[in-house]
């Protein structure tokens, strides 16, 4: 079982007030329209801290001081993108990137809406440019849903894009290894649009991950791999919502126990040798090898806790994969 739902909000509550604390690190700077900027740099530490904040405010009341908190973040995010007007310029300088869309969903799936990007990117998506630009099919399932969350519909059938991704495939366990672990915490992430709905997750889906999950979770754990962890750990409390099996309280003590003074998670046990050697807090390399596994530690914390809260009926979990991951 979880942890006590204490522990949770207080991991959740550590780690949202880290995030808070860095505000300028979140922040875009002079380059964000820029063609050569560093979106890893910019673009993706903000729009993760909307998506993980949206969630929180939707599983938490208004008078929740974890809503409070989540809430004055997204604020925060929306300012920095000049309450969308940003999105609109960054459309037109690059019609055919994905990311201002993804980014741009994660806040109006919080009713932070900009009407003329949204109609701008709805223009664009109606070209073949757009519709067969070539990605892996995880990426496409995202694009696909952020074209959901703003409104956007494909003409025709949505390619059918969850079984060429390497969940979807049902695998064999034993091919799992880090890149396959963020594929599929995406996929999860993407069909539970973010934990909210943890019942579209397909019933072989919720049988394969019920298998396979713990072990891989271990297998992460044991290797210092927090931030990967922190992703499986939020997968599992969505899969626990149709089937009632909480991660094991081992699996969080264990990453709870990697956090920093402040609450904040390094992204691998290679990151908490160089903060025993290196100079301090402060720097960019040390933001940027913590706030992903930092957030998603709020994100999964939050999700367990509102689980645990909640307590709802296991649904039928469908069919058992095979015992190699194969269909049955």
């Amino acid at each position: 079982m979880t942890p006590p739902a204490d522990d949770l909000r207080t991991a959740a509550g550590d780690a949202l007030a880290w995030a808070d604390s860095r505000r300028p690190d979140f922040a875009l700077g002079e380059d964000a329209l820029a063609v050569d900027g560093e979106v890893d740099r910019s673009w993706k530490p903000l729009g993760e801290l909307a998506q993980v904040c949206a969630t929180v405010t939707r599983l938490t009341g208004p008078a929740d001081p974890l809503h409070a908190r989540a809430r004055s973040l997204l604020d925060f995010a929306w300012r920095e993108t000049h309450e969308g007007e940003l999105f609109l310029r960054l459309q037109r300088l690059e019609p055919f990137a994905t990311y201002p869309l993804e980014v741009y969903a994660a806040l109006a799936s919080a009713e932070l809406r900009h009407p003329a990007f949204e109609q701008a990117a709805a223009v664009v998506a109606r070209t073949r440019g757009w519709r067969f630009t070539e990605q892996d099919p995880t990426r496409r399932l995202g694009v696909l849903r952020a074209e959901e969350r703003c409104g956007i519909h494909r003409f025709g059938q949505a390619p059918p894009e969850l079984p060429r991704t390497w969940l979807g495939g049902l695998p064999e366990p034993w091919t799992f290894g880090r890149d396959a672990g963020y594929a599929l915490t995406h996929v999860v992430f993407h069909l539970s649009d973010w934990g909210r709905d943890a019942r579209a997750l397909p019933p072989d889906l919720v049988a394969y991950l019920s298998d396979w999950l713990p072990p891989w979770l271990d297998t992460c754990l044991e290797a210092g791999l927090w931030d990967l962890g922190g992703e499986l750990l939020a997968v599992a409390a969505i899969v626990a919502r149709t089937t009632g099996e909480d991660a094991p309280a081992d699996d969080w003590r264990r990453l709870l126990a990697a956090r920093g003074p402040s609450g904040e998670v390094p992204l691998d046990d290679r990151d908490l040798d160089e903060i025993a050697a290196g100079p301090g807090t402060d720097g960019d390399r040390y933001f940027l090898h913590h706030y992903h596994s930092t957030l998603m530690t709020a994100f999964a914390a939050v999700l367990a806790g509102a689980r645990t809260a909640g307590r709802p009926a296991p649904a039928a979990a469908g069919r058992r994969s095979g015992g190699q991951g194969a269909p049955a």
